[in-house]
């Protein structure tokens, strides 16, 4: 297990929960302007965002959508679930995408074998259960600490990464993969540019890319590439996902609407992609 990432900074711990804490509050009594000013003096506190609330501010309406969920807050808020992550997930919000994703790659080939795989936010280690068969080798990354820990307990990865997936496909010098996934990664993303020519640069010709991304209605998105959704998790328009991948060396095998999840016991949809580096 290899970790190559840190995200630790200090800053005063009690004004943040007090500034954040204010913010929710006002963002809960529908008084947006007034959260975001306060969210905003929460980030001044502690600039690498923990709490996460350049998301907040941009779901809330009240900025832009910026290029990615901060690296400090993803991993804090993974960090803290990851002994409770697989039965938050699976149990209680109806996750169920790596399956969906076995069962999509046995359909376009009932033979489908894989020399190594990379799971690229990889979490507690998901998909290496669901297509544990599928694949000899497997390499798993994760900005988590806490997450890569629990997937080093299960044993289903042959090597792991505590690394953020953009800098890791930047700094990695392994051998390239036949099959590289990465479910529940989008939702954290905004900007897919760089993350699927990192990808790219790391797949061998004919090799798989299968991913998964949440969506919203045209109406809600409004022409936009992507925007933050109301649970603070990106969004992406699948013209933008179908384009990117075409411009990043991609054949765009297989896009399937799914559910990704439930939030408050309504679905979430999504799609799940299968490309084909040419």
């Amino acid at each position: 297990m290899n970790n190559e990432n840190d995200t630790h900074s200090a800053f005063d711990e009690e004004a943040l929960a007090e500034a954040y804490d204010r913010g929710l509050e006002l963002e809960k009594a529908g008084q947006f302007q007034q959260a975001a000013d306060a969210y905003r003096e929460a980030l001044l506190i502690d600039p690498a965002d923990h709490a996460g609330v350049a998301v907040r501010i941009a779901s809330m309406g009240m900025a832009d959508a910026p290029e990615k969920a901060p690296d400090a807050y993803v991993a804090t808020l993974f960090d803290q679930h990851a002994d409770m992550f697989d039965t938050i997930l699976v149990d209680q919000l109806g996750y169920d995408v790596p399956l969906q994703l076995r069962e999509i790659l046995l359909t376009l080939d009932e033979n489908a074998h894989y020399q190594r795989m990379l799971d690229l936010g990889c979490g507690t280690g998901l998909s290496a259960d669901a297509l544990d068969d599928l694949a000899e080798h497997k390499t798993g990354v994760d900005l988590s600490e806490n997450m890569i820990e629990i997937a080093y307990e299960k044993g289903d990865y042959d090597t792991l990464f505590v690394a953020e997936v953009n800098l890791f496909l930047q700094n990695t010098e392994d051998k390239p993969w036949n099959l590289i996934v990465a479910t529940d990664v989008l939702p954290y993303m905004g900007d897919l540019k760089a993350f699927f020519s990192g990808v790219a640069s790391h797949l061998l010709t004919n090799g798989i890319f299968a991913f998964s991304s949440e969506t919203l209605a045209d109406e809600k998105l409004d022409g936009r590439s992507f925007m933050v959704g109301p649970y603070q998790r990106f969004a992406h328009d699948k013209q933008y996902v179908w384009d990117l991948l075409s411009s990043s060396g991609f054949e765009c095998v297989s896009t399937t609407d799914i559910v990704v999840r439930h939030e408050q016991g309504s679905p979430v949809g999504g799609n799940l992609f299968i490309a084909k580096r040419i």
